[in-house]
């Protein structure tokens, strides 16, 4: 009985130290991080301008949901999304043109460990704004795939765009975009060889809508399998929304889709 109670007196004391250590753990990497990204720039607090959402513990550790929203009242060009435990933080990074309405920005990521995620707004007078979130998930870099890796290939750089409404001139439209890749970071295994799969995965996105640029994406290993991209564009008029996607065999996926907005 006197055992038990020194082990749960040691437990409650332990606990607390040992989360104010991965606590400080987490805010050296954080600050060695920010040095590597940003250099020695200031990264001023985000509230009001920039705001991230994630699970806090994810379902699927290879399939975890971020949503970045952005309300300043500066103009963005450009947004870095950072999962600060991952073995390649800098999950990616967007480069607004003047065909996007950058409010909303979804996406899916691979987290390996328990981590801080952070979000940058870059506006275009060089401002840096940042926020962060605490996500509870565990393996999923070195996650096996999830679908087939034969139709998978079979089938890699098919894309699927969904509009969530009826576009109108000038007007922000929401679009979600599938593209089937197994974006495989090289550090999967191959459930019956046991061998690794070798990395391949996509690096660049590039969208315009009537050769005006909505956006640029510069993606690593931490995107997951087969990204999907919520983002709003503004069109114009008729036109077509084009899509180029590349990985890192320089394989080239396009696809263009047809928008024809209704009369505002």
């Amino acid at each position: 009985m006197k055992y038990l109670l020194a082990l749960g007196l040691f437990l409650f004391i332990a606990l607390p130290a040992r989360a104010a250590e991965d606590e400080a753990a987490r805010a050296a990497r954080w600050d060695n991080l920010r040095h590597v990204v940003f250099g020695d720039r200031v990264l001023h607090d985000g509230t009001g301008v920039i705001a991230l959402e994630a699970p806090t513990r994810a379902m699927d550790a290879a399939l975890v949901p971020v949503a970045i929203t952005l309300s300043g009242a500066k103009p963005v060009k450009a947004v870095y999304l950072l999962v600060d435990g991952n073995p390649s933080p800098l999950a990616g990074t967007f480069h607004f043109g003047p065909a996007i309405d950058p409010h909303l920005l979804k996406t899916r990521v691979r987290v390996e460990q328990y981590t801080l995620m952070h979000a940058v707004a870059e506006t275009t007078d060089g401002e840096l704004f940042v926020t962060e979130r605490f996500v509870k998930a565990a393996g999923g870099c070195s996650a096996p795939a999830g679908s087939d890796q034969a139709l998978a290939l079979r089938e890699i750089g098919r894309m699927k765009l969904t509009l969530t409404g009826d576009p109108v001139p000038g007007q922000p439209e929401l679009a979600e975009l599938l593209i089937r890749h197994p974006n495989n970071n090289g550090m999967q295994m191959d459930q019956l060889t046991r061998n690794y799969i070798p990395a391949r995965y996509i690096q660049t996105i590039h969208v315009t809508y009537n050769d005006r640029l909505v956006f640029d994406f510069d993606a690593d290993i931490s995107l997951s399998e087969d990204p999907a991209l919520t983002f709003a564009f503004i069109p114009d008029g008729p036109g077509d929304l084009q899509v180029t996607v590349e990985d890192t065999a320089k394989a080239v996926f396009k696809r263009s889709f047809a928008v024809t907005p209704q009369r505002s």
